[in-house]
């Protein structure tokens, strides 16, 4: 009895994944937190937490990945990220000068009234943050802390990474609950859907006062959660399931969950996508990375109790 049960669940491999019907998962509804002002993100980028202190917020699709520290309390400008009121904002402007994390000012040398006191210098203070309704010409003995610091070359390849889109992969099974139902046992492909802004490789660069950094970002592996505590890894996109390919009813060549699910429910099925973002700069080609990573939305497999008739 066990031997014909065993045999007939193979037989019907085929015919129950023949069936199968697949569309593409449809993005996530949900939008994520925008990053603050500076960051430059495009209108469809799905995570711009790139400047966030603390990533992977509660809401944020995808978690900033390493952030690379905090700021320096005492100065602005070269080392460091530039903080005021819970934002990031950049170390240096064209116009304003540069931060002083310390009063929240940027500072510009500039002309004052009169001749300023013997052994200093006028500049533009701008504070609040920039805020361009709080200016002032003051003068000072010293130049304010980060003055004067040249550009942080992290600050710019997390600025020419919020110029680009990393999308979440656009997920595709077989079975699809929508279409119909798999059976016990039998195996299941995933795959997604190809594309630059899904896997890469992308490229942007960013520029400052002689310094350009250039990113590189591509798709490391996708980790697919299966809805019932296992997960699979895939390297790339995965093979799309074909009901006429050579394939049907066997296991995917490359993006699978082999043996399938072990008992009868219906499951959602989500998705990780790891990026690796590298930076390297015009006068250091050592490259550094910047991980990060987006969530995809969920794809539901009905799979049923394979029924076997005997007499």
């Amino acid at each position: 009895m066990l031997s014909r049960a065993a045999t007939t669940r193979r037989a019907l491999a085929g015919l129950a994944l023949t069936l199968l019907l697949v569309v593409g998962a449809a993005p996530p509804a949900t939008a994520a937190l925008r990053a603050d002002p500076g960051a430059g993100c495009p209108p469809d980028q799905p995570d711009c937490s790139v400047w966030d202190d603390e990533p992977g917020n509660p809401g944020d699709p995808g978690g900033g990945g390493d952030n690379g520290g905090g700021g320096d309390d005492g100065g602005g400008g070269g080392g460091g990220v530039c903080q005021w009121n819970g934002r990031t904002i950049p170390c240096y402007d064209e116009d304003l000068g540069w931060f002083n994390n310390g009063d929240g000012c940027y500072y510009k040398p500039t002309e004052g009234p009169v001749e300023p006191p013997e052994g200093e210098q006028w500049y533009l203070q701008t504070c609040n943050g920039g805020d361009l309704g709080a200016q002032d010409v003051v003068s000072l003995a010293d130049p304010p802390a980060g003055f004067g610091a040249p550009p942080n070359p992290e600050e710019l390849a997390r600025r020419a990474l919020a110029s680009i889109s990393l999308l979440p992969a656009r997920l595709k099974v077989a079975p699809r609950k929508n279409i119909g139902p798999g059976l016990v046992g039998l195996p299941v492909w995933m795959w997604a859907t190809p594309g630059r802004n899904y896997f890469g490789p992308i490229y942007a660069d960013e520029s400052d006062r002689g310094l350009t950094v250039y990113i590189e970002a591509k798709v490391d592996r996708i980790v697919w959660d299966m809805g019932n505590g296992e997960k699979v890894t895939c390297d790339d996109a995965g093979t799309e399931y074909k009901a006429t390919g050579t394939r049907a009813g066997a296991t995917s060549p490359d993006c699978g969950y082999d043996e399938g699910y072990p008992k009868a429910d219906t499951y959602d099925v989500t998705a990780t996508t790891h990026w690796t973002v590298s930076w390297w700069t015009n006068s250091d080609a050592t490259r550094r990375v910047i991980p990060q990573t987006r969530r995809s939305g969920i794809v539901q497999i009905r799979i049923n109790e394979l029924q076997v008739v005997t007499r």
